[in-house]
């Protein structure tokens, strides 16, 4: 009778596990790093070579400054900027920017099937997501691999009721010592930030 019992649990037991183990697979054949679900991506040779310079930078922090804002627009030039590049997989490079003791800001660079795409991830200190959050664009196909340019895609024009014509532009050097991070209207520069990277921490 104990042995029935025990080969009763054994038997028991795999099943169980099988039947995981299948689940698992289910789940996991469409799926990347990490759980996710992988889409299919489409990428330029720049597109790739810009996320592959950015990746390069992972695991640094780089100090940066307010290099201009446009007139009548709120300075940030008395603030202590930092970027931390935490994220740095094949299809996303996490960038969180903060400013002073505001944490509230990631940028994010996404390799998605219609091409790189650029988001601003704005949350509460409790880690929910701002009303305005996720806003950017999609590259222009103007760019190369140490500069893209992110015209305001529909999702951003809704959200923020866009009429101004939003762009961010992001720089590297090509010696990368620097990078930059932009905002246009209609092709009118109106905030710029510089962040050194020969001076990482």
């Amino acid at each position: 009778m104990f042995h029935k019992l025990i080969l009763l649990v054994f038997f028991s037991t795999m099943l169980i596990y099988c039947g995981r183990s299948g689940q698992e697979q289910a789940s996991g054949s469409k799926t990347g790093t990490g759980g996710r679900a992988s889409a299919e991506v489409s990428l330029s040779d720049t597109e790739r070579g810009f996320m592959n310079n950015l990746a390069g930078l992972c695991g640094n922090s780089f100090p940066g400054k307010e290099t201009y804002t446009a007139p009548g627009r709120e300075s940030w030039a008395d603030k202590n900027f930092v970027m931390h590049v935490t994220v740095c997989e094949d299809d996303r490079v996490y960038i969180p920017f903060h400013l002073d003791e505001d944490k509230s800001r990631t940028w994010m660079f996404l390799a998605t099937e219609k091409g790189l795409r650029f988001r601003h991830d704005h949350r509460h200190e409790d880690g929910t997501p701002e009303d305005l959050t996720m806003y950017g664009g999609y590259a222009d196909g103007t760019g190369n691999q140490y500069h893209q340019h992110f015209p305001a895609d529909d999702y951003t024009i809704d959200l923020l009721e866009d009429t101004l014509g939003r762009e961010w532009r992001i720089i590297l050097a090509e010696d990368m010592s620097a990078f930059t991070y932009q905002l246009h209207y209609s092709s009118r520069l109106m905030f710029e930030a510089e962040f050194d990277l020969t001076a990482p921490f």
